[in-house]
């Protein structure tokens, strides 16, 4: 299972040719390195949640209109889709097949943002190898300790780092892929994230540090 980062939290999923598009918000496509053309192949196109750095429905419909890609999300999404005439499934809850992948779904709780309502928020577990736990860092996600990589959100403004590496710590993965991290320039990046990867060498979990776009991982 390949896995592909395209700025901040939107990543493509691609095993045996079936390709999985996460969150494609403004955030990736804000200064023009990520476009829509990038994902004329994906097959399913997931939003997790309504906030603009994972969901934006005029960067949505260009990608559906290239690819004839399903939209797969939770009832608060899906309220908005109708309105554009968007056509969906939802998966918000449960385990549904798509190509060669499996999705649990689940919901989660976003973490807190000052003057901000909490959304409804879907998190995954991907081929019972990967969590993405999205924004959220609540202790039900312990129920997956040990799980071979997580999806770490790394800045946010409802986080800090001594607050998103003790989840991580408490969690114990195998491995870690960092993401939301969108807010700060590169080179800020691969300072907090050379940081990031010395924390987790020493608890043995191996801390990613990808950041550009089109890089990634691959996990078997």
């Amino acid at each position: 299972m390949k896995i592909t980062k395209y700025l901040h939290s939107c990543l493509v999923f691609e095993l045996d040719g079936y390709k999985l598009l996460f969150d494609p918000g403004k955030f990736s496509f804000a200064e023009g390195e990520v476009t829509a053309e990038m994902f004329k192949d994906v097959n399913a196109v997931i939003i997790t949640h309504i906030h603009p750095d994972h969901y934006d429905v005029k960067i949505l419909k260009e990608i559906l209109t290239l690819s004839g890609a399903i939209v797969i999300t939770n009832t608060q999404i899906g309220a908005d889709l109708d309105k554009a005439g968007i056509v969906y499934t939802i998966l918000e809850e449960g385990t549904a097949n798509f190509g060669p992948f499996i999705l649990k779904a689940f919901p989660v709780a976003h973490e807190p943002i000052m003057d901000n309502p909490l959304p409804q928020m879907t998190g995954f577990i991907i081929n019972d190898k990967v969590l993405h736990p999205v924004d959220s860092m609540e202790d039900k996600l312990l129920e997956y300790k040990g799980i071979e990589l997580l999806l770490m959100v790394t800045m946010a403004p409802f986080a800090n780092e001594l607050r998103i590496s003790g989840f991580a710590d408490r969690l114990e993965p195998k491995q870690i892929l960092p993401v939301h991290d969108g807010y700060a320039k590169e080179f800020f990046i691969k300072q907090r994230y050379t940081a990031y990867g010395k924390h987790f060498d020493k608890r043995g979990i191996k801390f990613h540090e990808i950041y550009k776009v089109g890089d990634g991982i691959t996990i078997s």
